[in-house]
């Protein structure tokens, strides 16, 4: 049940990876071109998922939503773990003073969501994709700094690095050579999650038109487009929904089965 859990979220998320690739080279349809004249079409040949109320390909829409989803992704995240990585190693090896200062600071950018985040930057630099990058990034230091944290808590606790310790290893050597390794795992598991919660913060930034604006395609875009023809056109809004949820289902799974299969304590015994 497990490893299908992990199979499952590696199927999902390497759907979505191939299609925001192949969406780098190749659409079906121009993802921005508006054909008045096939408005609201069902789905059929050539438009297998059917045209928007502008007369434009869905499909195409959303094999170009899927890249910008990534790029969002992949930035937040990195910007997440590259900082909240090395404060939680800091506050685990350092304790004290050092400790205390982190984790409130980390509490109070705890208390600014990704919403209000983006909100203040849209505020002042306006809506954009790098403002959903940055609010996203920042929103998620907290939960990368707290298992940073607790990793480093436990790694410190070790015998083999008590026994570093005592051999003049330095703190920087240590972190190096056995905190760092030895959370890696569960930095992994933490950015698969992010990765989802990522997903799901830049399509609601989007609907909001506080990320990627217009005509530019995102799923958020997408699905506040689809709001104006729902009761004439369900589909609109189900193919935008389904594949955030499919997305965020992926990355969800491949989290859990990343625990699952790195961690001892929780493998299925044969």
């Amino acid at each position: 049940m497990k490893r299908a859990q992990l199979i499952t979220g590696l199927v999902l998320v390497a759907a979505v990876v191939v299609t925001a690739v192949v969406a780098v080279f190749w659409t079906p349809f121009d993802p921005l071109r508006v054909v008045a004249g096939q408005r609201l079409l069902a789905p059929g040949w050539p438009h297998v998922l059917g045209t928007d109320g502008f007369g434009i390909d869905i499909a195409s829409r959303l094999m170009v939503g899927a890249r910008t989803i990534l790029l969002v992704g992949i930035i937040s995240v990195g910007v997440a773990a590259v900082v909240g990585v090395p404060l939680g190693m800091l506050a685990g090896q350092a304790g004290g003073w050092v400790d205390e200062v982190v984790m409130r600071v980390s509490d109070v950018v705890y208390a600014f969501p990704a919403l209000l985040l983006a909100m203040l930057l849209a505020a002042i630099y306006g809506g954009s994709t790098v403002t959903a990058m940055v609010a996203i990034g920042v929103a998620s230091i907290p939960a990368f700094a707290r298992v940073a944290r607790a990793g480093a808590l436990q790694v410190m606790a070790s015998d083999f690095v008590l026994a570093a310790k005592s051999s003049g290893t330095s703190r920087w050597g240590v972190a190096r050579r056995h905190v760092l390794p030895n959370i890696a795992p569960l930095i992994g598991v933490q950015a698969s999650v992010g990765f989802a919660m990522a997903i799901l913060a830049e399509a609601a930034l989007s609907y909001l038109g506080l990320a990627t604006p217009r005509p530019n395609p995102t799923w958020g875009n997408m699905l506040r487009d689809a709001q104006n023809f729902l009761f004439v056109a369900p589909l609109q809004a189900l193919w935008p929904g389904l594949a955030i949820a499919l997305a965020v289902l992926g990355f969800n799974l491949l989290g859990d089965g990343l625990r699952d299969y790195l961690d001892p304590r929780l493998r299925e015994v044969p």
